[in-house]
């Protein structure tokens, strides 16, 4: 039996009231999720990008392209998922931040080139921008300090026009 995999699909659609709706309905209907969405304007007037994360099998995802092909509004899909791409996703974090703690926090701070946007006598606000791995490995440090808030993005992805798989790279280090 093949495993699902989380595979990231870009979807370019015309820019028009209800066509977010529209595409959340179909997948409500077909009982698929949604792990992560990201969606705005691109560098053509009228047009959005949505950058959706699923889980499913490639057939699974062929299903889901079909269907999303067939809304009027749809201009283009790519599964980026095996594609050599640049991945983001911007993760706010409200901490607790206690004077002897302070120094530790921005060390970690620091390292994953995250930055403070707003202190209070107790408190901090981090924002921490990288790919979800980079993301994942922060939360998994910091949360030892009492993580009060999150507010995180969905993943964005454009692939590399010099189409070097830095997934490879990392390897090879």
């Amino acid at each position: 039996m093949v495993q699902p995999i989380k595979h990231t699909l870009s979807v370019l659609v015309e820019d028009e009231i209800g066509v977010l709706s529209r595409i959340s309905g179909l997948f409500a209907r077909r009982s698929f999720n949604i792990d992560s969405l990201a969606v705005g304007p691109t560098e053509t007037g009228g047009v959005s990008r949505i950058i959706m994360v699923v889980l499913g099998d490639q057939r699974t995802v062929e299903q889901i392209t079909k269907q999303l092909y067939k809304l009027i509004n749809v201009l283009k899909i790519d599964d980026v998922t095996f594609t050599p791409s640049v991945e983001r996703e911007l993760l706010l974090l409200k901490i607790n931040c206690h004077e002897d703690s302070r120094s530790s926090i921005m060390e970690i701070v620091n390292i994953f080139r995250a930055k403070v946007v707003d202190l209070a006598e107790k408190i901090l606000i981090i924002e921490i921008t990288g790919d979800p791995g980079k993301i994942a490995a922060f939360e998994s440090i910091i949360k030892k300090f009492g993580v009060i808030e999150t507010a995180r993005t969905g993943k964005i992805s454009l692939t590399r026009s010099s189409e070097v798989n830095s997934e490879f790279l990392k390897n090879l280090a």
